[in-house]
């Protein structure tokens, strides 16, 4: 299948048992300075799992845009990418284990209105329990297993692997579900169990693995032609070596940590599933590349055009390959989002991203300009469901072609110190950090190249000054970036609160469901995502463009008021989708006109929104800056919407 074939399947299965399906979060969340990316289907979730109601009710269901930066080392074997989709259905203190169980094997093995995979090649895993905190082997998801298995014709074992070591001296035991600890199959925040502090939620998860046999791919050892015949005794499904792929993850939020260090059961129980997309479409293929899957052709194509070479002949040309098709798509997105190449925070990440995949394309041969064109076909791959990636393909290609333009000149310049010091015969780690901090010279490159010289490194040393470099770069960025504003010039301050204000604006126009999804906010413009299903009217962009100038002309007072969560959502405060706050939160009001600092009437106020800040004191600040217009009206991703603003 491809992957819109995929989604939509999964999608439409849960839609079908009672789930309302949700718009993807943005991959960079708006104004949440506690982390850059998206990085998995639960985050922008954890309040609806923490207890808080969710406005659709108690079971959704979505696919969700995600970006991990820690695997951008890992990309080059089969199963690691940065950007990906995690496929997740949510019980929200509805149904549990005798559902989820069901449900999802029934869709991975159902040929009607599932994946059609063969059952025998499926492999699960359960909790076995924590002696330390007097946790039990989940027995009730061992049943369920053993009989939906049993279902099919299989008889399935249990095999309890209560450690890594002690699962490769032992291997599969004629195991179908095999049973690990806290390490492998336990969720919380925090952690094990014995690190959970009182009042912390948390759970079994239950793991469901697909064996593609031992001689799928031979980057993880073992799992080769030379090492069938040992397979059985060192394998299990849970090694790193290629054969068995974790494809999905029920995580049963069941527990309650006590005060005195015991557990009882959640008066409300939820259930997380999240399953990889992308593993899933591959599964169908029968592959255990992720890289096979439809959305890569068309790059993958360009690749093997401008090299004359074919992926998957050559281990080291499709390392090459698969870094440049992951770290492309991943840039394609984040340029969708407004994220532009630079040195600090998200920034720094795509251009990180560009700059590797450059590199990539020198080991290939090519030595002119081909991410654009590599990037080109992701638009069109994923039209259907982010129709914003393929309305930003000129931004896409635009930015792509400068950064690769002037990275090439980069590497052109760093080459030339880095002969020098190769002729001079030593590099000492003060010479590979200015290499990197001055000329932006990868250094994995000058390792390798001084490697290839025979010169020594001392890379202990090079990342220690890395160390100190990255630490003052988060302490700045951390100033910089304080509230989620790109900076605190007056101008953006001034399209913060007129930001308050258009969200209220849109609220009042196109009804009270819609929600912020996201912003972007520069002293040059502000962004706004939010849920709405259609494109606007310009009678509708008219009457919401009218409504904030009215605003700014009424010289309406802003107040920021630090109350308790609970009173601030009692009053309505808007918040940002899927944000954790604390206890104590800073709410701003836009009016009424009579409010003052210490007299705030918060419930009278034409905005009201959870807030860090910083915005103006009165309206007729914003008005002094210019008349609020809106530039563009467009698609984000399905359901969500994007308007783009300035003041002129």
């Amino acid at each position: 299948m491809t992957v819109s074939e995929v989604r939509k399947r999964y999608l439409e299965f849960f839609k079908a048992r009672g789930h309302v399906i949700i718009p993807s979060a943005p991959i960079v969340p708006g104004n949440d300075p506690t982390t850059l990316f998206t990085s998995s289907g639960m985050q922008p979730l954890v309040p609806y799992l923490l207890g808080k109601e969710h406005p659709e009710g108690n079971r959704i269901v979505d696919s969700q845009m995600s970006f991990r930066a820690g695997d951008i080392e890992e990309v080059g074997d089969n199963r690691h990418t940065t950007f990906f989709e995690m496929l997740g259905n949510w019980s929200l203190g509805d149904y549990f284990k005798q559902e989820q169980l069901p449900w999802i094997f029934e869709f991975m093995t159902s040929k009607e209105t599932g994946l059609g995979f063969d059952p025998e090649k499926i492999y699960t895993t359960v909790y076995s329990g924590d002696k330390e905190a007097h946790m039990e082997l989940d027995t009730e998801a061992v049943e369920i297993w053993k009989r939906l298995f049993k279902e099919n014709g299989i008889n399935a074992e249990l095999v309890i692997l209560d450690t890594e070591e002690n699962g490769y001296e032992t291997g599969m035991q004629g195991g179908r579900i095999f049973a690990y600890g806290s390490k492998k199959n336990w969720w919380s925040r925090a952690g094990v169990p014995m690190n959970m502090p009182a009042g912390e939620p948390g759970g079994p998860d239950s793991e469901i693995f697909y064996d593609f046999g031992p001689s799928t791919d031979s980057t993880g050892g073992h799992a080769n032609a030379e090492a069938d015949t040992i397979w059985g005794k060192f394998c299990h499904v849970n090694c790193d070596c290629g054969r068995f792929v974790e494809i999905c993850n029920s995580v049963f939020m069941q527990f309650v940590k006590n005060p005195d260090g015991t557990f009882s059961n959640l008066p409300k129980q939820n259930v997380d599933f999240g399953g990889g997309l992308e593993r899933f479409t591959c599964t169908t293929l029968d592959s255990s590349d992720l890289f096979d899957i439809d959305v890569f052709d068309n790059a993958r194509t360009v690749l093997e055009t401008r090299t004359g070479k074919k992926y998957g002949e050559d281990e080291a040309v499709t390392k090459a390959m698969r870094i440049i098709l992951d770290h492309m798509r991943a840039a394609s997105f984040m340029l969708a989002e407004g994220v532009l190449p630079s040195n600090t925070e998200a920034g720094y990440v795509l251009r990180r991203l560009i700059r590797r995949a450059i590199r990539e394309a020198d080991r290939l041969g090519i030595t002119d300009t081909v991410l654009a064109d590599v990037a080109q076909g992701y638009g069109e791959a994923y039209a259907d469901h982010y129709p914003h990636v393929l309305a930003a393909s000129a931004t896409i290609r635009d930015e792509l072609a400068k950064e690769e333009e002037k990275f090439r000149k980069t590497l052109s310049q760093g080459m030339k110190e880095l002969e020098k010091l190769v002729t001079r015969g030593s590099i000492t780690p003060e010479d590979v950090f200015t290499l990197f901090t001055s000329y932006g010279f990868p250094i994995e490159l000058t390792e390798e190249i001084a490697n290839e010289r025979e010169i020594q490194i001392d890379l202990t040393e090079v990342m220690k000054l890395m160390a100190v470099h990255q630490e003052t770069s988060r302490a700045g960025g951390a100033q910089r970036f304080a509230g989620g504003l790109a900076d605190h010039a007056e101008q953006t301050v001034r399209y913060h609160t007129a930001h308050h204000i258009l969200l209220a604006a849109l609220q009042q126009v196109l009804g009270p469901e819609v929600k912020q999804r996201g912003s972007n906010i520069t002293s040059e413009r502000l962004r706004i995502d939010f849920s709405f299903d259609r494109k606007m009217t310009d009678e509708e962009k008219t009457q919401v463009e009218k409504i904030v100038n009215e605003v700014l002309e009424q010289d309406l007072p802003v107040t920021r008021t630090v109350m308790p969560k609970e009173e601030a959502e009692k009053l309505g405060a808007q918040m940002e989708f899927g944000v954790k706050y604390p206890d104590m939160v800073s709410v701003y009001s836009v009016g009424p006109a009579h409010a003052t600092e210490d007299q705030p009437d918060i419930p009278n106020a034409f905005s009201l929104e959870f807030c860090g800040g910083p915005h103006v004191t009165n309206t007729r600040e914003i008005r002094e800056g210019g008349t609020f217009k809106i530039q563009k009206e467009e698609a984000s991703s399905a359901g969500v919407r994007r308007i783009k603003a300035v003041l002129v």
